[in-house]
């Protein structure tokens, strides 16, 4: 890396804050993940993509116009055929540890008095920020919920980074299930191609530093290192996470005992606008699982799973005593008693090299009756692999965005802490009695107005 001084760049660290509402339950982040890579599974499923008739109405929502058809996430709800539901809020985990949704003051009053006014972008306020007229955006999901707004530009600055005219989407409408995450903004990092902008799409951040002749060809980058509430104790760098933006962390290659002339770097495929790479077997136990050579893999920070073929994964839950897949759970879960000697060493390759995946990683959450809910499940119909937290939290990763590579190297681990977060269901129990708590606290404010 180049020591450079450089205006539009410091070295600072951004760290990521750990989201204290977010709750370890392994199905709900599965659907969730159907959700947002809008796949069906091809294993027995209690939740699946389904086809329902809409009417999109030429008058008002539902009157008049004509009838189409679109694709919403649903459940089976009993057991017959057509005991089916849609999903609802309560039914997924929002990855809310490194996502958030996206929020302005060009909501609506009602929605801005739920969040803290410090968390919320005014472009008033803003001196650089300047409008695109006519420009808009729209993001839907599987289940139905929706996001949109209007578009302007703003300098951006992510960690001493700084960017110029960098598109900012606001938000003029959020459904409930956005409304009630925590934070406050979505950082897009993919490449444009992927922008729901219209009439003209507008560039991410990660292109916006190619663009940018001021920032220097060996700082148009960003890595991320994510670290896990289970090494707060037992490892020196107690789990810290952070990204940089514009340099890498030297104390991080350090700590692994890496120099920089030794990362390890694999070219990318930016057509689909993710980090793709080829990924064409898996390693279980030394033994190799061939893939197809055209197979490829995403990294993604923003999945909180790993995501690999049945095949692959048929192969390493065979491997661990008692495993099984539990279509009630919608995933394979294995016995809270493996000890960490019965887990696999599990490998991922990565454009040529195998990089394996953390055995305290392999455990996701508390499934309840004696079982831990994998990290590593199915793709369903999906036609390639995402590569999420369960395997990057192994990782330093770094995100060579000039020349369209990305780099990894392991991070060391002193012990593989086998630890799960509390009981998903119980953890589910509590978020229900908190939200029925602040529903109680809303009705008697609305009554006390009423007294008034």
């Amino acid at each position: 890396m180049s020591t450079q001084v450089h205006p539009h760049i410091t070295h600072t660290p951004v760290r990521v804050i750990k989201n204290e509402k977010y709750i370890h339950n392994g199905t709900k982040s599965y659907v969730h993940l159907m959700r947002k890579w809008r796949f069906n599974p091809t294993l027995e499923s209690k939740y699946f993509q389904g086809k329902q008739l809409a009417q999109q109405g030429k008058f008002a929502p539902g009157v008049g116009g004509r009838a189409t058809t679109v694709t919403r996430l649903k459940k089976k709800i009993g057991p017959g055929e057509h005991d089916v539901g849609l999903v609802e809020a309560e039914d997924i985990q929002n990855d809310a540890l490194y996502l958030a949704e996206v929020r302005s003051t060009h909501l609506p009053k009602k929605t801005l008095q739920s969040f803290p006014p410090e968390t919320v972008y005014d472009p008033v306020k803003s001196t650089s920020f300047q409008n695109k007229d006519g420009a808009t955006w729209n993001i839907s999901y599987g289940d139905g919920s929706t996001a949109s707004g209007t578009v302007g530009t703003d300098i951006l600055t992510l960690g001493g980074l700084t960017i110029e005219t960098q598109a900012i989407e606001l938000a003029n409408n959020l459904s409930q299930s956005f409304m009630e995450e925590q934070g406050s903004g979505l950082l897009g990092l993919a490449f444009s191609n992927i922008n729901t902008c219209r009439p003209d799409p507008v560039l991410t951040p990660v292109d916006m530093l190619i663009q940018q002749a001021n920032i220097p060809k060996d700082a148009e980058l960003f890595t991320c290192k994510l670290g896990s509430w289970r090494d707060r104790v037992d490892e020196p760098d107690h789990g810290e996470s952070f990204y940089t933006f514009g340099f890498i962390h030297q104390p991080t290659l350090d700590y692994c005992g890496v120099s920089a002339a030794n990362i390890y770097w694999t070219k990318i495929n930016p057509a689909n606008g993710f980090w793709q790479f080829s990924s064409t077997s898996i390693t279980v136990n030394g033994k190799i699982t061939k893939r197809a050579k055209s197979n490829t893999s995403i990294a993604d920070t923003g999945t909180t799973l790993a995501l690999l073929d049945d095949t692959s994964c048929h192969a390493i839950y065979k491997q661990i005593p008692g495993a099984k897949y539990s279509s009630s759970y919608q995933g394979y879960i294995f016995p809270a008693s493996v000890t960490e000697s019965q887990l696999p060493v599990v490998s991922v390759d990565v454009g040529g090299k195998s990089f394996v995946i953390q055995k305290e990683d392999l455990g996701f959450a508390d499934a309840g009756n004696g079982y831990i809910y994998g990290g590593i499940q199915s793709r369903g119909d999906l036609p390639l692999d995402i590569l999420g937290d369960t395997f990057l939290k192994g990782h330093y990763v770094i995100f060579d965005v000039a020349n369209k590579r990305l780099g990894l190297v392991p991070r060391p681990e002193q012990k593989q802490n086998l630890s799960t977060p509390g009981d998903g269901q119980a953890e589910e129990g509590n978020s229900k009695k908190n939200f029925f708590a602040r529903l109680i606290g809303k009705n008697k404010k609305v009554e006390k107005k009423a007294e008034l």
